[in-house]
């Protein structure tokens, strides 16, 4: 067997740990662990560009690598935000709860609870369709002015909950002249009655009046019609219905 010389040997260690040397230098480095000021600034700045996944990783990275950080709450919201602004509002509404099991004192709280009644708020349907998401909006809008009445979103809270009534309402006398049209008139009532006590201020009032006057007729009751007609014309005059109502009496006369 041939042996190799000991400066032959010196010659050829040296080589081997040259390559293993040139092998570690060429590995890359190790990405470092960002401070949690440096990634809650990277990803505002790409939420402000509407680089909404690349924000996410960044403020992902804060919740994961720093949660007791003071910034963690805030990545936990703009998370949502994220979400919020690029139309997926399942995903947006997931992290604003979370935020809010989490943090439900936390100075910025009354601003997710906002932004999770907005995030179904957004979503309503027509009145022809169903109206839970209306329901769940409201739900939420109401909790905003319960648990933060000195917020700045609590008036705006308050506006919102009389739109999602208003919907609410729209959607009970949509029903109702369905129900009409289709010679179910008991059913009909049932919504019309429902709507002038449980939404007295809405503005689908003065239509729900005269369409239970119809009923009334329809049902041969031809005193209480008259006198939700005199209620009409008296109160919402100046409406079409107050108007049309005006007419149906002066036809009776």
């Amino acid at each position: 067997m041939l042996s190799c010389p000991a400066p032959c040997a010196r010659v050829l260690l040296a080589g081997l740990l040259l390559v293993a040397g040139g092998c570690t230098w060429m590995k890359p480095a190790p990405t470092p662990i960002l401070p949690a000021e440096e990634l809650y600034s990277i990803g505002e700045t790409r939420l402000a560009a509407k680089r909404y996944d690349e924000a996410r990783v960044s403020l992902t990275k804060i919740v994961e690598r720093h949660p007791t950080s003071s910034y963690a709450a805030r990545a936990r919201f703009l998370m949502g935000e994220t979400y919020y602004r690029d139309g997926d509002f399942d995903k947006a509404i997931r992290e604003f709860e979370t935020f809010l099991s989490f943090y439900p004192r936390h100075q910025i709280a009354d601003l997710v609870q906002y932004r999770l009644a907005m995030s179904y708020y957004d979503q309503m349907k027509p009145v022809e369709q169903d109206q839970g998401l209306t329901q769940k909006a409201l739900d939420q809008f109401r909790r905003l002015v319960k648990e933060y009445p000195e917020s700045r979103y609590a008036t705006e809270a308050l506006a919102k909950t009389d739109l999602c009534r208003g919907r609410l309402a729209q959607k009970e006398v949509w029903v109702a002249s369905y129900y009409f049209t289709q010679g179910n008139p008991s059913n009909a009532r049932q919504r019309l009655e429902l709507v002038l006590r449980d939404y007295p201020r809405s503005l689908v009032v003065p239509e729900a009046l005269f369409l239970l006057a119809e009923v009334n007729f329809y049902e041969g009751k031809q005193a209480d019609a008259i006198k939700l007609l005199r209620r009409l014309s008296d109160e919402y005059g100046y409406t079409d219905f107050g108007r049309r109502a005006a007419q149906r009496l002066r036809a009776q006369r």
